[in-house]
């Protein structure tokens, strides 16, 4: 199993500014580090179910279907096409909303949602996770390992953007450097899916 490449796959996707991103500094800014901090624990929750699901129901579909996984290779890589379309061509929804004032445990729930129904998630580990898992397919081990590894490096991010909310804000907000970011991480993204169709084509 290849952490590591996996690990700078996850990573490329948490760097991107997007919607989270402004939601938890916005969050911050306007109720306090508390709300942040509480919101951060549902994600988590949110991604570590939402990931779990989706690689056993990946490894369900390449056990089944063995031959799938050339398929797979190619779902992966338009996934990661798909993502660095996306980062390229918007500046992201980065205005944060007015954010009502709700109790710690609201936060927590709202992220737990919001992130276990998280399509764009549940689809990166069905199509990416298996790039990085010999033969394709994860078993529950790997599934969970896989699942933790991207659950820590999305709650790594975001904490740092909890802590450093004011000093990110501007880089986070300001369009023109919200642009640079996306497009320089979109070009890595490019990197990525070109990586997987050479696997599949092996």
């Amino acid at each position: 199993m290849d952490l590591a490449g996996f690990a700078l796959a996850v990573l490329l996707i948490e760097l991107t500014p997007g919607p989270n991103m402004a939601w938890l500094v916005a969050l911050v800014l306007g109720e306090g580090r508390k709300a942040g901090l509480a919101a951060i624990g549902g994600v988590a929750l949110g991604l570590l179910v939402n990931g779990l699901l989706s690689a056993i129901g990946a490894s369900a579909v390449l056990t089944a279907l063995p031959r799938a996984a050339s398929f797979i290779g190619f779902a992966g890589a338009a996934m990661m096409l798909y993502l660095a379309w996306e980062a390229w061509r918007t500046s992201g929804e980065t205005s944060p909303a007015a954010i009502p004032r709700h109790s710690p445990h609201r936060h927590f729930f709202a992220g737990f949602g919001i992130n276990l129904l998280n399509v764009k998630a549940a689809l990166f580990f069905l199509s990416v996770a298996p790039q990085f898992v010999a033969g394709g397919a994860p078993g529950m081990q790997q599934a969970v390992t896989l699942a933790l590894v991207s659950v820590a490096i999305a709650t790594i991010i975001h904490l740092l953007l909890i802590y450093g909310a004011s000093s990110i804000r501007p880089i986070l907000l300001e369009p023109h450097r919200a642009t640079l970011v996306r497009r320089v991480l979109a070009l890595a993204m490019v990197g990525v899916a070109a990586w997987f169709v050479a696997g599949a084509l092996r």
